[in-house]
């Protein structure tokens, strides 16, 4: 019976052995995916990032940010918001300021936040589901904003800038409002708008 145990032990460590990848496998598999992006073949470079996720903690940091944001943007064109966040977060927590992802995920939960404004307009005869909702939108916003704030004190744009003062305008944060400029003025510092991948 002990030998037995130990010879199913033996063929499933090789049997894991046998698929384990190598550092520079998975690295090889990063430069077709890239390869694949940047010849505009979205499928088949989607296809490689799916492969290569499982093994991503085997590619260098600044390698893993850029390939957790590029397959996250894939994710994102091909309207698969969840796991576009989901990659788009790994990279905000790595590299808070690289506000490129910033961006992605600010307009990524904006989606969010529109499909709630929706159900509260639908959901106007009925109270307690309308305060339901409206509790949700707030807490929605309060996700989106700190994001498209990053974004717009990294890279001023007018639309996202009036966007973010209907939001606060919206869940009625005269507060958040009144020191927008303040809080921009203290994100413009330290922004990065290109990942490093050596």
């Amino acid at each position: 019976m002990l030998k037995k145990a130990l010879l199913i032990l033996f063929i499933s460590f090789s049997a894991v052995a046998a698929h384990a990848q190598t550092a520079d496998e998975v690295y090889n598999q990063y430069l077709d995916f890239n390869l694949a992006r940047l010849q505009g073949e979205a499928d088949k470079a989607l296809n490689l990032g799916q492969d290569i996720i499982p093994n991503a903690d085997k590619l260098k940091v600044n390698v893993r940010n850029n390939f957790y944001y590029s397959i996250g943007n894939l994710f994102e064109n091909d309207g698969q918001s969840v796991k576009a966040i989901e990659y788009y977060e790994k990279v905000a927590a790595a590299v808070p300021n690289y506000y490129v992802v910033q961006r992605a995920l600010g307009y990524q939960y904006l989606k969010q936040v529109d499909d709630l404004s929706a159900k509260i307009n639908a959901a106007q005869s009925d109270i307690n589901e309308n305060k339901r909702l409206t509790m949700l939108y707030v807490a929605a916003v309060k996700k989106t904003l700190p994001y498209l704030e990053k974004a717009q004190a990294c890279d001023p744009n007018d639309d996202t800038l009036a966007l973010i003062k209907t939001l606060y305008k919206n869940i009625k944060d005269q507060q958040g409002l009144a020191t927008l400029n303040t809080r921009l003025q203290g994100l413009s510092k330290n922004c990065i708008d290109l990942l490093d991948d050596k």
